[in-house]
């Protein structure tokens, strides 16, 4: 056997960029690379069978979160590809890194148009992330540049902002010799920051607020610039509202920390974006609504700051008055000490009221709201936050958590508050079907810690495969599932539409909201798959199905049947 072509060479590439995982369903245009795969030489690098492409991309997705590197998958074809290009876009509007591969039969058969013959590159372009130079998708014509293209394609996908990048492989260029020198891809430095002008001039518009708000989102947790932006909300006595947010950006338990903004309808964000007199937006898109609201955002005399490492961002859809190409942990550092400069004893002093009524503001809040949640604890069917606070006594504080729970979100980050960077994962721009998969990509990324991946019946059974996977390869994620019996979100979004319509909101929902036929039993579903599991429809059940859950270190379902009203 030829071990110097360019099968052998790409999976020396992917050694040399530190891969360990790859993440896929397999095809006959990709034969040839996985054959070489089971070579001694590529033992370091793990192969994770999904049975369903969408599943292989998700896990990919919260791999790569997880970790804060590439993540690599392998899909086949145009059929295969066209499986994935959903959450290909999911990836895409999170800006995660992935680098996807997918074969086709060979640049020989090109005139013949054989029955997988396909345009893959332009299929994907939608669904990647674009630079200068346009939508980052190649196609590798010469053994020569094979190498060279891989390594443009890891580079694309890491540099800000990061996304989803794809690469075609033909078989037969896979399979000529291919001499190019291995080398690791290095990372291109953007640890950048505005000068000391443009941040001082920024201190001056924000210093001084009497109603100062910042909108922040998963750039800051990109850059790691947690602690940074708690400075400045500090500084500022602001209130903080994740509008693009799907991680650990800030504390949630800190007084200033707010919540997450609407995620479908922008008059609910125009509630405190109107009111403030001074915004500091940061590593997020503003505003990230489905039905965003075009006006009124923002007072007409408010004083607007912007800092991102995504110029696309910047005063995309709204003026601002000082806007600049920024990596926030730099930039929110520098910030806080101009601020630290330029704001009076008087300033600082209203800062720190701010922060108390605020506080209390937030407290008076979560005290009513699990108030409200004890004088429903024992009542059938459960609700979410009887199963979430009994859960959140049996996991360590470096528990990780993949949320897909949706309309049961709310109650989770109750009793699960996540405060530390890196534990909490959220579904980002609408997409289901990510809870399943999502749990298993962050405990292959950190199998020494305990992972829980919470999805709703609806989003589950997009992606049920999962289950197989984690049997398969033995992944001890412990699943929740939300099991409502309804797409409960539509029901939400239909009342809103009703109510701005001026039409009746208590009319029946349309039929295809309702998932009560046939039953779905989540828990009969897992055990088909390899993985054990367990029904919940009593309060009394919940302990013992937890302690079959954390009994041991295999995968584990919890089919939780949960009210389905509004």
């Amino acid at each position: 056997m030829d071990k110097n072509t360019g099968r052998f060479a790409l999976l020396r590439q992917l050694l040399a960029d530190g891969v360990t995982s790859l993440f896929g369903n397999p095809g006959s245009s990709e034969q040839n690379l996985l054959d070489a795969l089971r070579d001694e030489e590529f033992q370091s690098i793990r192969y994770y069978l999904s049975l369903h492409e969408g599943t292989a991309v998700a896990m990919a997705d919260a791999y790569a979160r997880a970790l804060r590197t590439p993540a690599v998958v392998q899909l086949h074809s145009y059929a295969g590809l066209a499986n994935g290009l959903g959450m290909m876009y999911y990836a895409r509007r999170g800006c995660t890194p992935l680098v996807v591969v997918a074969g086709e039969a060979g640049l020989r058969y090109e005139a013949l148009d054989g029955q997988m013959a396909a345009d893959l590159v332009t299929m994907a372009k939608p669904f990647v992330k674009s630079d200068h130079n346009g939508p980052c998708a190649w196609r590798v014509v010469d053994s020569g540049s094979l190498l060279r293209l891989l390594r443009r394609a890891f580079k694309a996908a890491a540099t800000p902002p990061m996304g989803p990048v794809l690469l075609v492989l033909p078989m037969d260029v896979l399979d000529r010799p291919n001499t190019e020198p291995i080398v690791a891809t290095r990372p291109v430095y953007s640890r950048i920051a505005p000068d000391a002008g443009v941040i001082g001039n920024a201190a001056r518009l924000l210093c001084g607020a009497k109603n100062p708000l910042i909108l922040m989102g998963d750039g800051i947790a990109a850059s790691n610039a947690q602690d940074e932006l708690v400075a400045v909300a500090e500084r500022l006595g602001a209130v903080v509202w994740g509008a693009n947010c799907s991680e650990v950006n800030m504390p949630a338990s800190h007084p200033l920390f707010a919540g997450y903004g609407g995620h479908m309808f922008g008059e609910v964000s125009r509630e405190y974006t109107a009111l403030a007199d001074a915004v500091l937006i940061c590593g997020t898109t503003v505003m990230p609504e489905v039905f965003p609201s075009v006006e009124g955002i923002f007072a007409a005399d408010a004083r607007i700051v912007q800092f991102d490492l995504n110029t696309s961002e910047i005063a995309k859809n709204f003026p601002v008055t000082v806007g600049a190409l920024a990596d926030p942990k730099p930039a929110l550092g520098m910030l806080a000490t101009a601020l630290d400069d330029v704001m009076g004893a008087a300033e600082k002093e209203e800062a720190g009221e701010r922060i108390r009524r605020i506080g209390e503001r937030k407290r008076s809040e979560q005290e009513q709201l699990r108030a409200r949640d004890a004088a429903a604890r024992d009542r059938t069917p459960l609700r979410a936050s009887r199963f979430f606070e009994e859960l959140a006594g049996r996991l360590p504080d470096n528990a990780l958590v993949f949320d897909e729970a949706l309309t049961h979100s709310p109650e989770l980050l109750r009793y699960l508050p996540q405060d530390k960077p890196g534990t909490y994962f959220q579904t980002r721009a609408g997409m289901l079907g990510t809870g399943l998969p999502g749990g298993l990509g962050l405990k292959v990324a950190h199998p020494d810690r305990v992972v829980v991946g919470v999805g709703g019946d609806g989003g589950s059974m997009q992606t049920i495969q999962a289950l197989s996977t984690a049997a398969r390869h033995s992944i001890g994620t412990k699943f929740v599932v939300c099991n409502n019996r309804s797409y409960r979100i539509l029901k939400y979004n239909l009342r809103h539409y009703w109510k701005d319509h001026n039409q009746p909101t208590d009319q029946a929902f349309p039929e295809a909201f309702d998932l009560a036929r046939p039953v779905l039993r989540f828990d009969m579903l897992a055990e088909g798959q390899g993985v054990d599991a367990v029904r919940v429809e009593k309060p009394e059940e919940i302990a013992p199905a937890l302690d079959r859950a954390f009994g041991d270190e295999r995968p584990f379902l919890i089919d939780v049947v949960l009210d389905s009203g509004l």
